[in-house]
Protein backbone atom coordinates (compact mmCIF):
# COMPACT_ATOMS: atom_id res chain seq x y z
CA UNK A 1 0.00 0.00 0.00
CA UNK A 2 2.62 1.72 0.75
CA UNK A 3 4.32 2.22 -3.26
CA UNK A 4 0.42 2.43 -4.11
CA UNK A 5 0.50 6.05 -2.17
CA UNK A 6 4.02 7.22 -3.02
CA UNK A 7 2.92 6.73 -6.57
CA UNK A 8 -0.48 8.43 -6.00
CA UNK A 9 1.58 11.32 -4.57
CA UNK A 10 4.36 11.73 -7.02
CA UNK A 11 1.41 11.42 -10.01
CA UNK A 12 -0.49 14.24 -7.88
CA UNK A 13 2.74 16.53 -7.88
CA UNK A 14 3.54 15.85 -11.43
CA UNK A 15 0.36 16.78 -12.81
CA UNK A 16 0.23 19.80 -10.84
CA UNK A 17 3.07 21.19 -12.44
CA UNK A 18 2.05 20.45 -16.07
CA UNK A 19 -0.63 23.02 -15.95
CA UNK A 20 1.35 25.70 -14.32
CA UNK A 21 0.47 29.26 -15.87
CA UNK A 22 -2.68 29.05 -16.36
CA UNK A 23 -4.29 29.72 -19.58
CA UNK A 24 -3.24 31.57 -21.92
CA UNK A 25 -5.66 33.20 -25.39
CA UNK A 26 -4.75 32.31 -28.73
CA UNK A 27 -3.30 35.45 -30.87
CA UNK A 28 -4.93 35.68 -33.71
CA UNK A 29 -3.70 37.85 -36.12
CA UNK A 30 -6.01 39.89 -38.39
CA UNK A 31 -4.57 40.84 -42.38
CA UNK A 32 -6.51 43.81 -43.25
CA UNK A 33 -9.43 43.68 -45.66
CA UNK A 34 -8.09 45.48 -48.94
CA UNK A 35 -11.54 46.37 -51.65
CA UNK A 36 -9.79 46.76 -54.98
CA UNK A 37 -12.23 49.39 -56.05
CA UNK A 38 -11.92 50.77 -59.51
CA UNK A 39 -12.47 53.96 -59.74
CA UNK A 40 -15.61 55.49 -61.40
CA UNK A 41 -16.04 56.27 -65.12
CA UNK A 42 -16.14 60.45 -65.13
CA UNK A 43 -17.64 60.78 -68.49
CA UNK A 44 -20.40 58.70 -68.55
CA UNK A 45 -22.70 61.55 -66.90
CA UNK A 46 -21.23 64.12 -69.34
CA UNK A 47 -22.56 61.99 -72.39
CA UNK A 48 -26.37 63.08 -72.50
CA UNK A 49 -25.33 66.83 -71.82
CA UNK A 50 -22.63 67.23 -74.22
CA UNK A 51 -24.95 65.87 -76.99
CA UNK A 52 -27.61 67.70 -76.17
CA UNK A 53 -25.10 70.87 -76.08
CA UNK A 54 -24.17 69.45 -79.60
CA UNK A 55 -27.85 69.56 -81.00
CA UNK A 56 -28.15 72.97 -79.32
CA UNK A 57 -25.67 74.18 -81.10
CA UNK A 58 -26.21 72.94 -84.49
CA UNK A 59 -29.66 74.41 -84.20
CA UNK A 60 -28.54 77.60 -83.46
CA UNK A 61 -25.61 77.69 -86.58
CA UNK A 62 -27.96 76.44 -88.85
CA UNK A 63 -30.55 78.92 -87.97
CA UNK A 64 -31.12 81.19 -91.08
CA UNK A 65 -33.50 83.58 -90.17
CA UNK A 66 -32.58 86.56 -91.70
CA UNK A 67 -34.96 89.73 -92.24
CA UNK A 68 -33.25 91.66 -95.20
CA UNK A 69 -33.42 90.49 -98.41
CA UNK A 70 -30.34 91.11 -99.99
CA UNK A 71 -30.07 88.36 -102.52
CA UNK A 72 -27.01 89.91 -104.25
CA UNK A 73 -24.31 89.37 -101.69
CA UNK A 74 -23.19 93.06 -100.61
CA UNK A 75 -24.40 94.06 -97.38
CA UNK A 76 -25.74 97.54 -98.82
CA UNK A 77 -29.55 97.93 -98.60
CA UNK A 78 -31.57 99.64 -102.01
Amino acid sequence: MMKFATFALALGLSASTALAGGYVAPVVDVEPVVVDTQPASSNAGLVVPALLLLGVIAAVASDDDDDDDDTDGDDTTN
